[in-house]
């Protein structure tokens, strides 16, 4: 997106007082930074209102660390996704107030005078078991990343579904709330029938063989009797976190009782 006539002209004047390299400034007047191994989307938060989220699968330790690096120097807020350990350490070693959630396996940093909390309200996250937390927490650390107040709710599941109904006053609060769970993935329908809050459900591979490692909690969702139910793929709990961020960041007065 083109920049504001205030930022184009602090720009032009950098370069014309020689504060600016004529290349810093060309870098700054593009939508992305082509580093040769990835092309960065400068542009992202104008566009869609979060900036770009790194995916650390299938990249180097190096190639994860200068990313992070570059977001930290041009927004306010960043995240990574499945980084391994071995990145994780070395990202933490290179810059300061990164955070690295080995549960959620997600490095994510906010600047030190960027609020933890952006938007009224806050998003549930919901897990059916134990089991189901890694793909929970990365939910729930990608809506924190956003600027989302979080409240986690774990191992409610319908095997014992008096453990939902103790937390169900909570749950029915939450401006949106992201649902985990595998095995059958009955969760996601049973508790769409109980709230108002849009749901976004993520099956989890959690289960045993008939479980065909999340497909038959995939189906059970996306053929949910209840209505209101949103489902993202198998285990992306960045998907379920980013899309209960957005709709928490466009509410701003939740109704869900």
């Amino acid at each position: 997106m083109r920049p504001s006539d205030s930022e184009l002209s602090r720009i032009l004047t950098a370069v014309s007082d020689h504060s600016m390299k004529p290349e810093d400034a060309l870098r700054m007047l593009s939508s992305f930074e082509d580093l040769g191994f990835a092309k960065l989307d400068r542009d992202r938060r104008a566009r869609t209102g979060f900036s770009e989220v790194i995916f650390g699968e299938g990249k180097t330790t190096e190639q994860v660390v200068h990313l992070f690096e570059l977001l930290t120097k041009s927004e306010r807020r960043a995240l990574a996704t499945r980084v391994s350990p071995e990145t994780a350490e070395a990202a933490v070693a290179a810059i300061p107030d990164i955070v690295y959630n080995r549960r959620a396996r997600t490095l994510s940093w906010k600047a030190h005078d960027e609020p933890a909390v952006l938007f009224p309200g806050y998003v549930a996250v919901v897990t059916a078991g134990t089991a189901d937390e890694p793909v929970a927490e990365e939910a729930a650390v990608t809506a924190e990343a956003f600027g989302c107040r979080v409240e986690r709710v774990y191992d409610v599941g319908v095997a014992g579904i008096d453990r939902l109904f103790a937390r169900l006053e909570l749950i029915r609060g939450a401006t949106a709330i992201a649902v985990a769970a595998g095995m059958e993935g009955a969760l996601g329908s049973v508790l769409a029938g109980l709230v108002r809050a849009p749901i976004v459900a993520v099956p989890t591979s959690i289960g045993y063989g008939a479980n065909f490692h999340g497909l038959s909690a995939l189906l059970t969702l996306i053929n949910a009797c209840a209505p209101g139910i949103s489902v993202v793929n198998i285990d992306n709990g960045f998907g379920a976190g980013y899309y209960a961020a957005l709709i928490g960041s466009l509410v701003s007065s939740p109704q869900n009782h």
